[in-house]
């Protein structure tokens, strides 16, 4: 039952546009009311209600180490002691940004902000600067946050000139960011020769915004190439993927250097943070140092600082973390897939590091015009049925799932018990 949450949901839009404060918490996309939270506590979520939840969604990625993992928290605490925010330079910032620049081959040097939005937004703007340029590449079903150039719809054309996909956005803004099919490089080619103005190609390396999706090596090692080629700065966006699918992100697992990287999420260990880094050619092109500006009164906040260190630290020092956590997603949706073939279910799975997706759909995902033909109407089903049964998935489709150091294998099996009734009930 979810009467205290329907209760407060109620009252939330009589004050927050929605109900929330970001749209997919408002489970328009799967139906039904959205639990309000009261706590966490490691692999689990309670709700105002009293239903415990196994928790798939992990804040969308960094709680590596589950809800309140008791060594983050002491470190926040002991932070939080000495002042919550100074507006000047601390010791955090640099010992954290020594970590995340000797673990990333390509970024000599990085730059603390207090979102993923803000993080690309002010990689684009470098780029940008750096090259001279103004024109961007951007991959359909790739989310980089709400800033206005990235808020692009496909237009028509081979080579695709994005119109605004939100109103407020103006036209002229996203006439410079050119869109592309991910995991298809011709359609990036295309981008090239339609514009000599192209200052960087910003691309999930694992997309986790249309689902898990993650690109081809050698899509990747093409990008690379055309980069090169047409002197434009490769972007990986990483601020769900950096410390989730590997320690060193896609880097990792690719053998693909890009120019910058954008971070988030983990590197916050769930207080409100992100990045951006890059090669020193690039990074010195940033105010102070050089004319690009960029600035944030809390970036590099102490106690975000304080958390992210804990989490970082201790993920370099135990790297078998990531092989533990993908053991225990391939379970999980192993055993999803040999549910639904059972009952007839069309379903596609996909894991990389502790990261997870899958799709009822009958196709291999590629891409998002992929994505878009899973049958979302039973993923709504799926969804309310998972809720009712205490397991908390992300309420859309088109978004990764995390694996937590907590949710073990007892936690997986009782997920798949779940699973297999909400099925059978859907059908």
């Amino acid at each position: 039952m979810l009467e205290r949450s329907y209760q407060a949901y109620q009252e939330a839009l009589n004050y927050i546009p929605g109900g929330v404060d970001s749209p997919v918490r408002a489970f328009k996309s799967v139906g039904g009311v959205p639990p309000f939270i009261d706590r966490g506590e490691g692999a689990f979520l309670y709700d105002i209600d009293g239903n415990r939840y196994i928790d798939y969604v992990q804040s969308w990625g960094p709680l590596i180490f589950g809800h309140a993992d008791p060594e983050t928290l002491d470190a926040v605490c002991q932070q939080a002691k000495k002042g919550l925010s100074f507006g000047a330079p601390t010791l955090l910032e640099t010992e954290l940004a020594k970590e995340i620049v000797e673990l990333f081959e390509g970024v000599d040097k990085i730059r603390f902000v207090s979102s993923g939005t803000e993080a690309v937004m002010s990689a684009i703007r470098l780029a940008r600067g750096y090259t001279g340029r103004d024109d961007i590449v951007k991959f359909e079903g790739c989310y980089h946050g709400h800033s206005d150039s990235l808020l692009v719809s496909a237009g028509s054309g081979a080579a695709t000139f994005g119109t605004p996909s939100s109103p407020g956005v103006p036209a002229d803004f996203t006439k410079h960011t050119l869109l592309a099919t991910y995991n298809d490089l011709e359609s990036v080619k295309r981008c090239f020769e339609a514009s000599d103005n192209i200052a960087c190609v910003i691309i999930e390396p694992i997309a986790g915004n249309m689902g898990l999706v993650p690109a081809d090596e050698e899509f990747l090692r093409g990008l690379r190439e055309l980069c090169d080629e047409y002197g434009a700065v490769l972007i990986f966006d990483e601020v769900m993927s950096g410390f989730r699918a590997h320690l060193k992100g896609a880097q990792g697992l690719y053998d693909v250097v890009p120019d910058m990287v954008t971070f988030g999420k983990v590197i916050g260990g769930g207080m409100p943070v992100g990045a951006f880094g890059g090669r020193a050619q690039i990074m010195e092109h940033l105010s102070p140092e050089g004319p690009v500006y960029q600035a944030g009164t809390l970036s590099g906040n102490p106690v975000a600082m304080a958390a992210g260190l804990s989490v970082v630290r201790r993920l370099k020092e135990d790297p078998d973390i990531y092989k533990i956590l993908e053991a225990r997603a391939k379970g999980l949706v192993g055993g999803m897939k040999k549910i639904a073939d059972a009952y007839g279910i069309p379903l596609q799975i996909e894991v990389q590091g502790s990261m997870f997706g899958f799709f009822f759909n009958d196709q291999p995902v590629r891409n998002f015009e992929d994505a878009k033909r899973s049958d979302l109407e039973f993923f709504a089903k799926f969804h309310q049925e998972m809720i009712k049964r205490g397991i908390y998935f992300a309420p859309s489709q088109f978004e990764a799932g995390f694996i937590s150091t907590p949710l073990d294998e007892k936690l997986i099996d009782e997920t798949l018990e779940k699973v297999e009734e909400g099925m059978k009930k859907i059908l």
